[in-house]
């Protein structure tokens, strides 16, 4: 399951968003710390193809794909340092596959620290990029050593010397010129800012009308380099709180349609390049998730690896020609049905039984 790391200054509202995404009761308080553990969630991924193929096979179960997050303690100027609570809290997010910047930009009196977007993520990427660069300070001298004995770590360490120049600059590396390559040789070293980047800029409640105002002057300094999507993070909590019908009434009546949360979702997924595909029948119908450029194999054996290991063929549709016949047997009656063989790279959408032979 893939991870996201949030990251952002004391009250930008992350705690709120692992709410809003877990339906959770993380402490949200207006004052720096309130989060010294961090807090690991899982949230749904909406999608409607899921749920109107359940409805026309009449399953049992519904499973939809999931994405998991971690909430850390809000950063500090100083934090690669050791100011605050520092590098305690970064070392929650190594792991994570992509970064989630929350960046506050609403005044209130209560809540102490800056409310421009920008000036969050300015400290946000300097801390990270301070912290990869003592990273690699720690490991480049220990490669160059490897490399005299072992001319297939010279590549490594080229990667790392193009790193170590870019952050020694306080900048961070998914802002950098470095190549793919360059990029992938660095990923054993989980540095925080060789990931995919997406950042919420975290609105008032009162200025719901201007979030493309306030999110504009952040997607005009990310640019190519990250998402950005603007929400009020507060309301979108408050939401999450209630049960289904409460909460698509509330969002309505607010005009934000079924709100910002399916949006952030959905654009973290692709931002990875994942993909769904699934699986459906009575007993249960599932969203698998897969990486683009997977083959049939390397799909089936997101389900299990023997289907991998034991390939023989797949069957496949796509969810709304499936939809518009009315069901499986049907299509394969209708001879619709597409049997794919090893070399099949399967489509976001794609409908999938598989035959294996262990």
């Amino acid at each position: 399951m893939e991870r996201f790391g949030f990251v952002g200054l004391p009250n930008a509202g992350k705690s709120s968003l692992y709410n809003a995404l877990s339906g959770g009761s993380a402490l949200a308080a207006p004052y720096a710390f309130a989060t010294k553990d961090p807090n690991v969630g899982v949230a749904k991924v909406p999608d409607q193809r899921l749920e109107r193929l359940a409805a026309m096979s009449g399953s049992r179960s519904v499973i939809p794909a999931s994405v998991q997050f971690v909430d850390i303690g809000g950063l500090v100027e100083g934090a690669s340092t050791g100011e605050g609570l520092g590098n305690k809290f970064l070392a929650n997010i190594r792991e994570a596959d992509a970064i989630v910047f929350v960046l506050r930009a609403f005044v209130d009196d209560d809540v102490p620290g800056p409310s421009d977007p920008l000036e969050h993520l300015r400290i946000v990427e300097t801390e990270l990029a301070l912290a990869d660069l003592e990273t690699v300070e720690n490991q480049i001298d220990k490669r160059r050593k490897a490399a005299k004995f072992d001319r297939a770590v010279a590549d490594e360490v080229a990667a790392l010397e193009k790193a170590n120049a870019v952050l020694a600059e306080g900048s961070p590396i998914y802002r950098s010129a470095l190549d793919e390559e360059s990029r992938t040789l660095l990923r054993p070293y989980f540095l925080l800012t060789n990931k995919p980047v997406l950042a919420i800029v975290n609105v008032a409640e009162d200025e719901l009308d201007r979030i493309e105002e306030r999110t504009a002057p952040v997607i005009a300094e990310l640019g190519s380099c990250g998402e950005v999507i603007g929400m009020c993070v507060q309301l979108e909590a408050e939401a999450a709180q209630l049960d289904a019908d409460e909460r698509a009434e509330m969002l309505e009546g607010l005009g934000l349609g079924e709100g910002a949360l399916p949006r952030f979702l959905h654009t973290a997924y692709q931002m990875l390049g994942l993909r769904t595909y699934f699986t459906t029948g009575e007993k249960e119908t599932r969203a698998w998730t897969f990486r683009a450029g997977y083959r049939a194999p390397q799909c089936a054996g997101v389900i299990h690896s023997d289907f991998e290991r034991g390939f023989i063929r797949a069957e496949v549709i796509h969810w709304d020609d499936l939809l518009e016949v009315g069901s499986w047997s049907k299509a394969r009656d209708a001879g619709i049905l597409r049997v794919e063989g090893k070399e099949y790279q399967p489509v976001d959408g794609d409908v999938m039984e598989f035959r294996f032979n262990v």
